[in-house]
């Protein structure tokens, strides 16, 4: 029978334990927020909330996403980075304020120091689209436009060194044309005023582009990556168009702050895995275009570390700035 002087001795014993050790608890006693670069409507946002339905089901709590749009993703970042180390806050990184940024302007951030990578969430190529309106079909004729009228044309991104920043102007190199940059806060904004033809094209996530490119409003003019997509396989890679050697893919990853304790950052490891390898959140995700490619942590961490690599390179021999 449980007694009275048990009770208080197996407090006594919870009272002493170091709060070092409580607070490496997982998952956390509350509710847990995930917290998004960009603004709601965007893939990265679409992304999340796919991901956050299935995670709180497994972990048993409550999990919001809380968009913190603005510097191409960098305020998200730098907040994630200075969050609480309990495991309540979590972010959905992206290739811009982890391996771009960095090099191109100062963040408040180091990303190798200030932020801990927990899994790869998802890989997938950027599609260059146009509006209709624009009159081009193809690669070829969009090229030639740029051409024909140097610094008249404009591309959409999601903010100052995000993936759809530098492709645009990797492909500006190499295509040898002047497409004026205009960053916005995500890729919802940017749609609304590619869609009104207030700019001429965009390296959009497949997630964003897709429903307006079924409707014909939008023509996919090419895939970054080195390989078709699955998604979209009428649709050539910017390589097979003329400009071989061009391979570019954008991923989203998740992070914790740098000083989580270890315990945590292995219980979510474990918690996002499962979660993105549940059939459920596949067949959601691809929906919107996407693939999950978990990864370990330690996977993780060398992916990113490459990344800044290949990117602080090209940012350097290009002379890319920031806008």
């Amino acid at each position: 029978m449980f007694s009275l002087k048990k009770f208080f001795q197996l407090a006594l014993v919870g009272l002493l334990l170091p709060a070092s050790l409580m607070a490496q608890e997982f998952p956390p006693k509350k509710t847990v927020t995930m917290v998004v670069g960009f603004a709601a409507g965007g893939s990265a946002d679409t992304a999340a909330r796919v991901i956050a339905k299935k995670l709180a089901e497994n972990i048993g709590q409550a999990v919001v996403v809380d968009n913190k749009p603005g510097a191409g993703g960098n305020i998200a970042h730098a907040a994630v980075a200075n969050g609480p180390t309990d495991g309540s806050m979590i972010l959905l990184g992206s290739i811009g304020p982890l391996t771009i940024a960095p090099h191109m302007m100062k963040v408040s951030y180091d990303p190798f120091n200030d932020l801990a990578p927990l899994t790869m969430g998802l890989m997938f190529p950027n599609i260059l689209v146009v509006p209709s309106s624009l009159g081009v079909k193809n690669l070829k004729e969009y090229v030639a436009l740029a051409k024909k009228e140097p610094g008249k044309l404009t591309f959409a991104s999601t903010g100052n060194g995000s993936a759809s920043h530098l492709q645009g102007e990797l492909f500006d190199g190499v295509a040898g044309i002047d497409v004026v940059h205009v960053p916005y806060k995500g890729g919802n904004p940017a749609m609304v005023d590619l869609l009104a033809g207030r700019v001429s094209a965009y390296f959009s996530s497949p997630s964003t582009a897709g429903p307006f490119i079924k409707e014909g409003k939008l023509i996919p003019l090419a895939v970054t990556s080195a390989k078709r997509s699955p998604f979209y396989p009428k649709v050539p890679t910017i390589a097979e168009s003329g400009y071989p050697g061009f391979d570019s893919t954008n991923w989203y990853s998740f992070m914790a702050p740098g000083k989580t304790p270890t315990p945590i950052l292995d219980g979510w490891n474990k918690a996002l895995v499962k979660t993105l390898k549940d059939k459920e959140v596949i067949a959601a995700l691809g929906e919107h275009n996407f693939s999950p490619a978990p990864m370990s942590r330690e996977d993780l961490a060398k992916f990113i570390a490459k990344e800044s690599t290949t990117w602080g390179k090209i940012i350097k021999e290009k002379n890319i700035k920031e806008d």
